[in-house]
């Protein structure tokens, strides 16, 4: 079995910061990330640490699925990774833990063949060595994620959602809803302003902590990370996303899942893009969806199972 690529897609939510999603796509593994928007001043060197998170975390993670790691062996090594990288790199250390660099992430990669070879990845790295894999029996797909990315398997007209992006956008739409009304601004005025920057940097304050995990300089995190093992028949349809690509349906309702997916399949990425920009921009003050921000950066892979 393996991963034909449809379509990649990664898209900036705004053309003065830079696009903190990252993606990486292999034979048999596809994952997404999306780095949480700075609250505050970067520790590290380059445009923003969010974006160093993302594109780090991909990178390695593939580097060591590459090498023959098996998901969750990959993922506990690019975390340790990020921590020794992080410690090196960063210019000042974290007093609070909002000025940790972290990431969603939704990956999936098959675990009944051998070590995938890397096929087409963004922000690529070869990576060194190898390594005994992770028992792997039969075909089937794994799953891994933290946070709001998530993925739908589609096949014959039926959709399973993975992960919990529907609940997470939901609650945040609510939360920037009360802010709005209680601090009398727009909903989607952007996250750095004064009257919202406090309260984010508060709840970002509880990450690596309960069941508030994500992808970060933290090698414990790879304990908590959610998993689900799916039986995925040849033709069947993936798509993997990020939060900023997912509003059409969480935010939106411009599609439900069945909807958005045979809307990636008939329409295609860059189509569904446009129309999701144009939502955005008919409704730049949040005043029918709220929102922290106009527009997020927005990443989508769509790949058919061989």
């Amino acid at each position: 079995m393996s991963f034909e690529l449809i379509e990649q897609l990664s898209l900036p939510g705004s053309e003065t910061r830079p696009n903190e999603d990252s993606l990486a796509v292999l034979e048999a593994a596809a994952l997404v990330m999306d780095g949480a928007t700075p609250l505050g001043p970067s520790l590290l060197p380059g445009p923003s640490d969010a974006l160093w998170i993302a594109q780090f975390g991909a990178r390695r993670i593939a580097a060591h699925l590459r090498d023959g790691d098996g998901p969750r062996h990959a993922l506990k090594h690019a975390l340790a990774d990020a921590e020794k990288s992080f410690r090196g790199l960063a210019r000042a250390p974290v007093r609070e833990k909002w000025q940790t660099p972290c990431a969603s992430m939704m990956m999936a990669v098959e675990v009944g063949r051998a070590p995938p070879r890397m096929r087409g990845m963004r922000a690529g790295d070869t990576g060194a060595g190898s390594r005994a894999s992770e028992s792997r029996k039969g075909s089937k797909i794994e799953f891994l994620w933290f946070g709001d990315c998530a993925a739908l398997v589609g096949r014959d007209g039926e959709v399973r959602l993975i992960g919990e992006a529907l609940e997470s956008r939901k609650a945040e739409a609510e939360r920037a809803r009360r802010i709005a009304r209680e601090k009398n601004i727009s909903a989607a005025s952007g996250i750095n302003r004064p009257e919202i920057e406090p309260l984010l940097r508060a709840a970002r304050n509880r990450i690596n902590s309960g069941k508030n995990w994500l992808f970060s300089p933290d090698a414990r995190a790879a304990s908590h990370v959610s998993r689900r093992t799916l039986a995925i028949e040849a033709g069947s349809f993936l798509l993997l996303a990020s939060d900023g690509f997912l509003a059409l349906t969480t935010d939106y309702d411009a599609y439900d899942v069945i909807g958005l997916m045979a809307a990636a399949r008939t329409k295609g990425l860059t189509a569904l893009m446009r129309e999701l920009r144009a939502i955005e921009e008919s409704d730049r003050a949040g005043t029918r969806f709220s929102r922290f921000k106009k527009s997020d950066d927005a990443t989508a892979v769509l790949l058919r199972v061989d």
